[in-house]
């Protein structure tokens, strides 16, 4: 397995990092049960990956408390991340967002669910204009010198977001973020426009996730929508459509003439972008894993990269991955 810096912070981890998202749900439901997530867990650390992502908001704390489990014994030698800001309860008002309240509760909570005495990467899932961005750096600042985390992330920032948060971090002297996660994947490229800029020019880790669309780009939704697959019982923002079909028909023809499945080429190609550290990847069983795992190490050819870029444009996108509470959009009176 190939190992790639975290940022400028050193810390080495593997080239594909493994998603936990689907841990803890009814198989028919896209996801897989505890046995089977466990194995799959370990399957990934016998391929040599070391950097695991999960969340407290998948499955309301299920899916950590399975990564705990999973980790037991195993912890040591891990990087392990995972995020808080989702909402956890149905009654509280104050159990989301990027608050300190929240985050401080939110990440004891995680660590006794993971079943581990500090979190290597802990993240804020979403960013959130009405908290101030000091508000969330002191808090993160906090975790860190209280040893409960090593290193504080974003995920889905926009580029503004991200900048701010490196400025005011150093303003204040505080911890400042290491890394973003953000939606990255041949049918969601407008992360290349400021953001990916921003992360390669102030040496941030960049780790993508869905990096192939929601399965899209695995092929299988070409013919028909699998069972137990992401949006075979629902799918209310149209992922699937007749645009993305076309583009995703495009891009298996040029994988085939580089001998490669959709998903190898996908995953190679999100992986092979400029600054990026660890594609997340996921999977339903050692066989997707596998696939996954080594296709994040191939290294695609020039020829196939030009094809690549005329089948999808640079900062592109055909689904719409990138969105989040990027700030007030309110447009003038004309």
């Amino acid at each position: 397995m190939e190992y790639r810096s975290l940022g400028r912070t050193g810390v080495q981890v593997s080239c594909a990092c493994l998603g936990t998202m689907t841990f803890g749900w009814d198989p028919d439901d896209w996801g897989s049960e505890e046995p089977e997530s466990v194995q799959i867990a370990h399957g990934a650390i016998d391929l040599g990956i070391n950097f695991f992502d999960t969340a407290d908001v998948y499955a309301r704390g299920v899916t950590e408390t399975i990564v705990g489990k999973a980790l037991k014994g195993k912890r040591e030698g891990i990087v392990l991340a995972t995020k808080c800001h989702g909402k956890m309860s149905d009654e509280d008002p104050n159990a989301w967002g990027n608050t300190r309240r929240h985050i401080i509760e939110a990440c004891d909570a995680s660590l006794k669910r993971l079943q581990t005495d500090y979190i290597d990467l802990y993240q804020i899932h979403r960013p959130q204009p009405s908290v101030p961005i000091d508000e969330t750096l002191r808090a993160m600042d906090d975790l860190v010198r209280s040893g409960k985390i090593r290193y504080a992330g974003c995920s889905t920032y926009a580029g503004w977001q991200a900048a701010e948060a490196h400025y005011v971090a150093k303003m204040l002297g505080v911890t400042g973020f290491v890394s973003e996660q953000p939606p990255y994947s041949l049918l969601e490229r407008r992360v290349e426009r400021e953001l990916l800029p921003f992360c390669r020019t102030y040496d941030w880790a960049v780790i993508p996730w869905s990096p192939l669309a929601g399965g899209q780009l695995s092929g299988k939704y070409l013919d028909s929508k699998p069972k137990g697959s992401r949006y075979a019982k629902s799918d209310p923002r149209n992922m699937i459509s007749a645009k993305s079909t076309a583009v995703v028909k495009k891009l298996k023809k040029i994988a085939d003439s580089a001998g490669l499945s959709l998903t190898q080429m996908s995953l190679a190609w999100v992986a092979g972008q400029p600054g990026i550290t660890a594609p997340i990847i996921g999977a339903k069983s050692l066989e997707q894993l596998n696939e996954s795992a080594e296709a994040c190490e191939i290294k695609l050819d020039k020829k196939t990269l030009e094809r690549i870029d005329r089948a999808v444009e640079p900062e592109s996108h055909t689904i719409n991955y990138y969105t989040a509470n990027f700030g007030p959009n309110e447009r003038p009176n004309v």
